[in-house]
């Protein structure tokens, strides 16, 4: 990493920075400061609990497809910031991120605002998309929405919103009518709103939209994935499609993803059936159930008790009978007892992992509250250990799966690209 990044690095995990503190004043305040480069821009602004990686990552690689510069930003990094603002796929480079970072926190001083990590990169993204003049910018949400730094952006074309359930719930509220009102905040006047017919907070999504007489489209089930030798594919109205990415809950995010493509027709951004195809076939979304094969390992970053309850009915699909050893590692502000729950077997095995990370809850606290019924629980604490674990259940067939924190998740992925043959990760 050049000395740049690590400059960079340094001013967004310092203790001023490095926490989370919702509102929209700073973030407007810096975003002013430089002319509103988010309203310069045509933005996709995308919330929910889970699903907003996904999707966003399809409707990426499509538009991707049709010709256009499409720029990214998402949250969190696996394994370096400049995996969160992406240009057609092509990380922000070192130099240019540390520029901005340095441009923006120097304003903000100049100003007297003092922005958090997640502001700083906002801030970063939306300079960043705008100076490069990309033709869309799709913006995911860090946490909840109303008060979310990307939903500074005041005009988008599109919103949409993916799943809800309950996470964060110290923050948005404990119910999905409360957690669902978050998320409907960045829902704009007159703008178009896609969401599914199923989701959990769909009534409230309703009527805020009603509120600002925004069209409400919703996704519909149509799509099914299915797992043929050697190729996973996605049926869409009959149809079959190559699609990189794995699990049954992809269905949901191809449907909004799909749904969220004709709306965006009728405001002259127009896709083809090939420019479909080929998004399909190379859509990438690294940590949500990434198979490497050499390990049998399936990597997934199931965190709140609804993901681990789709990522189980995934695995349960490709292995019924097989018995799985999960590694697991967590951050504090999660509910890592119904996490579990939802996703271990009594004939399973638990791995629980220590991570370096302030907030990450030990594994001998998380042991208290596994599943006792003949789950064997046993406790690493480093990437080296996770990967042979993996490579000794590889020999005999058995299939590991890494799932929890993204921050841990990073850590084995920065081991594993290091050691070349197994490399998920450019």
């Amino acid at each position: 990493m050049s000395k740049d990044y690590e400059k960079a690095t340094k001013i967004l995990t310092s203790k001023d920075k490095f926490h989370i503190e919702l509102g929209l004043d700073r973030i407007e305040k810096i975003l002013a400061y430089f002319s509103n480069p988010q309203e310069k821009l045509k933005v996709i602004h995308v919330a929910g609990t889970n699903g907003k990686g996904s999707t966003c990552a399809i409707l990426n690689s499509i538009l991707i497809a049709s010709g256009r510069k499409i720029g990214l930003y998402t949250s969190p990094h696996l394994v370096k910031y400049t995996e969160r603002i992406k240009i057609n796929n092509e990380s922000i480079p070192d130099n240019e991120f540390a520029n901005i970072t340095q441009e923006i926190t120097l304003a903000a001083e100049k100003n007297e605002l003092h922005l958090t990590e997640f502001e700083i990169l906002t801030a970063a993204a939306y300079l960043y998309f705008a100076k490069k003049n990309v033709d869309i910018a799709i913006m995911e949400t860090g946490l909840g929405g109303r008060l979310d730094a990307t939903n500074a952006v005041k005009h988008p074309i599109l919103t949409i919103i993916t799943s809800i359930s309950k996470d964060h719930t110290e923050r948005l509220g404990n119910t999905i009518e409360k957690i669902a009102y978050e998320k409907a905040g960045i829902i704009k006047d007159n703008i178009p709103c896609v969401i599914s017919a199923h989701n959990a907070g769909l009534n409230i999504i309703k009527t805020v939209a009603a509120l600002k007489n925004s069209p409400v489209i919703l996704a519909q089930k149509e799509s099914e994935i299915v797992h043929k030798i050697n190729k996973n594919v996605a049926i869409i109205n009959g149809q079959e499609y190559e699609f990189s990415l794995l699990g049954d809950y992809q269905a949901e995010n191809l449907d909004l993803a799909l749904t969220s493509l004709n709306v965006l027709t009728k405001k002259e951004i127009k896709t083809d059936i090939n420019d479909i195809k080929a998004g399909l076939k190379s859509v990438t979304h690294c940590a949500r159930f990434d198979y490497i094969k050499d390990l049998n390992l399936i990597i997934d970053g199931a965190h709140n008790p609804d993901g681990a309850q789709k990522l189980r009915a995934s695995l349960d699909k490709l292995f019924p009978t097989t018995p799985i050893t999960f590694i697991y590692a967590t951050i504090n502000t999660k509910d890592y007892k119904n996490i579990l729950k939802n996703l271990i077997n009594p004939c399973d095995e638990l791995i629980l992992y220590n991570f370096k990370r302030k907030n990450a809850v030990k594994a001998d606290e998380i042991k208290k509250v596994s599943p006792k019924q003949n789950c064997k629980t046993e406790i690493l604490n480093n990437a080296s250990e996770i990967i042979r674990k993996a490579e000794e259940n590889a020999k005999t067939n058995r299939p590991t799966v890494l799932t929890g924190s993204l921050y841990a998740i990073g850590e084995i992925y920065l081991e594993i690209k290091n050691r070349k043959k197994y490399s998920p990760v450019g």
